[in-house]
């Protein structure tokens, strides 16, 4: 995992000893909005309206974040109206790679080339999703949690499917599950993998398990995270639970319990993953390929294990 300094390409790990061997996420750089309009969104500039055939996703099927994008232009049935670019699972020394003519828009082989396509000299990590405006020869945003909610809405009066993750009733909740799960759950795994210290390793690791236990009571109380219908809180824990035992368990020593240990949450998972459009969303090679082939400094031998078999398809028994 490089990053670019003022457009030139960098291949640097992250750096651990400024902060006690803590792993910290970089903000997304590029925060605009596609609304239905080209009205400005809650952050960036105006000017992105949702048009069938203008924008263009950048995504790794490996990685949880982009993997929300793929999951919400499913659901929404966006497949002909937002193109899409899949990188290489293998992450080496010039970042995400596309293979030749993976790019149709740019012909870029690499995810730093259409970052510096968008800002010559952009400094900051290089990471999937991207969403890419053709019309404007731009990024409008490479940040999952807004691009999901741009898919969810933005291309409604365009024909996509009906359905509303994000309901005005809910939002409070749907915001708080948000930030508790992000900083613990979907980053968590993060902080613990990539933990450079023993003391920074069990601080994520126990935060981790905190909230799985308090998740796994929640999903006994209730279908799903913020009530009785599935929202986009949902589906974010989802991009996480479904790689936890074939990559966090074993690859980031997340192995207090395995998902499959907890009966609601595994049931939960299986019930999403059934979700009509949603299994075809998930590849587990190239998410094992990926983790344990990209991260030297965590499996420096890069074998990938052969396991654990999981069966998505089992009756999730959640009515």
């Amino acid at each position: 995992m490089g990053l670019l300094i003022d457009g030139q390409w960098h291949d640097q790990w992250y750096d651990t000893k400024k902060t006690g061997g803590r792993f910290q996420r970089q903000d997304s750089a590029f925060r605009n909005w596609v609304t239905p309009d080209g009205a400005p969104g809650p952050t960036g500039t105006g000017g992105f309206r949702a048009q069938a055939g203008r924008y263009h996703l950048y995504v790794s099927l490996a990685c949880p974040w982009a993997h929300r994008t793929l999951i919400f232009r499913a659901l929404k049935g966006l497949e002909g109206m937002v193109s899409v670019s899949v990188v290489d699972p293998l992450m080496l020394d010039q970042g995400w790679t596309l293979a030749e003519g993976a790019d149709p828009v740019l012909g870029a082989r690499f995810m730093h080339q259409v970052y510096t396509a968008a800002k010559a000299d952009y400094t900051g990590r290089v990471t999937v999703p991207v969403l890419w405006d053709k019309a404007t020869g731009t990024i409008v945003s490479n940040e999952s949690a807004d691009i999901i909610r741009m898919f969810n809405a933005a291309f409604d009066g365009l024909g996509a499917t009906p359905g509303d993750s994000y309901p005005e009733a809910l939002r409070a909740e749907i915001d708080a599950v948000n930030a508790t799960v992000y900083d613990r759950v979907n980053n968590g795994v993060y902080k613990t993998g990539f933990a450079t210290t023993q003391a920074a390793y069990e601080e994520a690791f126990d935060a981790l398990f905190a909230e799985l236990d308090a998740l796994e009571d929640r999903l006994s109380r209730q279908r799903y995270l913020a009530g009785d219908r599935i929202t986009e809180a949902d589906w974010r824990l989802f991009t996480t639970l479904v790689r936890f035992d074939a990559v966090y368990v074993g690859h980031f020593k997340c192995n207090l319990r395995r998902l499959v240990d907890y009966p609601n949450l595994w049931a939960f998972t299986r019930e999403l993953y059934q979700v009509p459009g949603v299994a075809a969303t998930v590849h587990l090679d190239q998410i094992k390929a990926h983790y344990y082939g990209s991260h030297p400094t965590v499996n420096p031998t890069g074998i990938v294990p052969k396991g654990p078999a999981i069966d998505f398809l089992a009756p999730h028994g959640r009515g």
